[in-house]
């Protein structure tokens, strides 16, 4: 497990509430601990808001819950949900120190509006800054079981942005892109939720990532013919503007480092949905004049050699630039209020923030490592370049050939422009909770490891207290 520090110094970079980090964290091995159980692994479908913070864009709003589309049934079941969990957490305090205690664990079985069966869990942790006792941060579980998955799904690596990630990637089967910008905007047509107005915007704005309006509507039609809707139009959400102005800000503002004005993106709804009906939007304007020997900068994670304070300046950067909102910068002494538009690297290996300085009228450039200060305003902006600072697309996915499951198919990548190859990792698997369990406890800290093989070899962990621990044996001390 991480220790309390970095945890908090992340926190501190991204502009958030440590909780929200703790259970960004948590969420991240509790998708390792479901993508290496055998029973899962294929016939578990993630999606979701957490679904496109975890696999598309790190630079995104926060999530909370887990949601999946199970291609069987018969996991539906209070049993084997027990079960497998118990496995699964097992594994995760293993591999991490993670603890996700089983007796904390709840599955509600229901049958859904449609008559079949679906199931609210909650998951309780305790993570670096979680209490030692009383009660505990819980992730919440979406299951269902009957959902009409309109596109094969991709298997593609999360971000895990932690110090203690699995020397091996992360990897879930999730919806294919197009599937998850789909799914939002039937959520929002049903729904009309503050998470989803944003989600689809920003969605509709990273116009790299951008998807054939043609595609993106025929899943759309599947998905909201199979929920017994229309497709949405312009002006049909008309009706829920005041009930999303109320609950924008409970809703949203502990999922962001700052707030945006809901009309900055309510008033982006008719250029989306007439995009939508005819593929035509709003000319994308140019971007600023590359010079000679000049590299955008435009990687999903941000590994620069800058002081840690500059880096969490450009974080709050690139999500003013992302949600289109101008940023106060302090350099040189003064504070300038700014539009931001580009990062890139000199000939000369210098790292340039180019923005239009709204006091001057005029545009800027500012060298990244003299950045004193930076904060997000409530002042919109249109663009008058093409925004640089978000990430380039989706992250690239893998084909692969599955079969042996209902649904399932030749996966494609759903942007094969980003396509990528990687060797394929190592699986590592949960192991089943058939035979003995062997527990050992580390010689030096005390630490307890719950292993399904009789070996003493622990891996790199930290002690109950948070520290780091050398020690690699560990003593049989009991089996279950």
């Amino acid at each position: 497990m991480i220790p309390k520090r970095e945890l908090l110094d992340i926190s501190a970079t991204v502009g958030l509430s440590p909780n929200v980090v703790e259970k960004d964290y948590a969420l991240g091995w509790a998708l390792a601990g479901i993508y290496a159980h055998q029973e899962l692994a294929e016939l578990w479908v993630f999606k979701g808001g957490t679904c496109l913070k975890k696999c598309f864009f790190e630079t995104y709003r926060f999530s909370e819950d887990l949601d999946f589309t199970l291609r069987d049934e018969g996991h539906l079941n209070h049993e084997f949900l027990a079960r497998v969990f118990r496995e699964i957490s097992e594994w995760i305090y293993e591999q991490s120190g993670l603890e996700f205690p089983a007796d904390s664990q709840s599955f509600d079985i229901y049958q859904n509006p449609r008559g079949k069966l679906s199931c609210q869990g909650k998951l309780s942790y305790r993570g670096p800054i979680s209490p030692r006792s009383g009660g505990l941060p819980r992730i919440k579980l979406d299951l269902t079981a009957d959902e009409h998955l309109a596109l094969p799904p991709v298997r593609v690596p999360i971000f895990h942005p932690y110090t203690d990630a699995p020397a091996e990637e992360i990897e879930v089967l999730a919806y294919a892109y197009e599937e998850a910008f789909a799914e939002k905007v039937r959520a929002l047509a049903e729904r009309t939720r503050p998470r989803d107005l944003y989600d689809v915007v920003n969605l509709f704005r990273n116009t790299e990532a951008r998807p054939s309006s043609a595609v993106l509507l025929d899943v759309l039609a599947q998905k909201c013919a199979f929920k017994g809707i229309p497709v949405p139009r312009d002006g049909d959400l008309d009706r829920h503007l005041s009930d999303l102005e109320g609950a924008w800000g409970s809703m949203l503002a502990h999922q962001l480092p700052a707030l945006p004005p809901v009309a900055a993106f309510w008033d982006a709804l008719p250029e989306f949905f007439s995009w939508l009906a005819d593929g035509q939007a709003s000319r994308i304007p140019a971007s600023y004049a590359l010079a000679q020997g000049d590299t955008i900068i435009r990687e999903r994670t941000l590994r620069l050699p800058l002081h840690g304070s500059v880096q969490s300046y450009l974080e709050i950067i690139r999500f003013a630039a992302a949600n289109r909102l101008c940023a106060d910068l302090d350099y040189a002494g003064e504070t300038r209020r700014i539009e931001p538009y580009s990062l890139r690297r000199t000939q000369e290996g210098n790292f340039i923030l180019h923005a239009w300085n709204i006091d001057r009228d005029a545009h800027r450039s500012y060298r990244v490592d003299r950045i004193e200060g930076a904060r997000t305003t409530n002042q919109v902006f249109v663009p008058r370049y093409e925004v640089e600072l978000t990430p380039t697309g989706p992250v690239p996915v893998q084909d692969t050939q599955r079969s042996g499951h209902s649904g399932s198919s030749t996966r494609r990548n759903s942007l094969p422009s980003l396509t990528r190859s990687r060797p394929q990792a190592r699986p590592r698997t949960v192991s089943s909770s058939y035979g003995p369990t062997y527990v050992y406890q580390c010689g030096a800290c005390g630490k307890k490891f719950r292993k399904k093989t009789a070996s003493g070899q622990l891996g790199k962990h930290n002690t109950p207290a948070g520290y780091s621990c050398s020690s690699r044996i560990g003593y049989l001390i009991d089996t279950k």
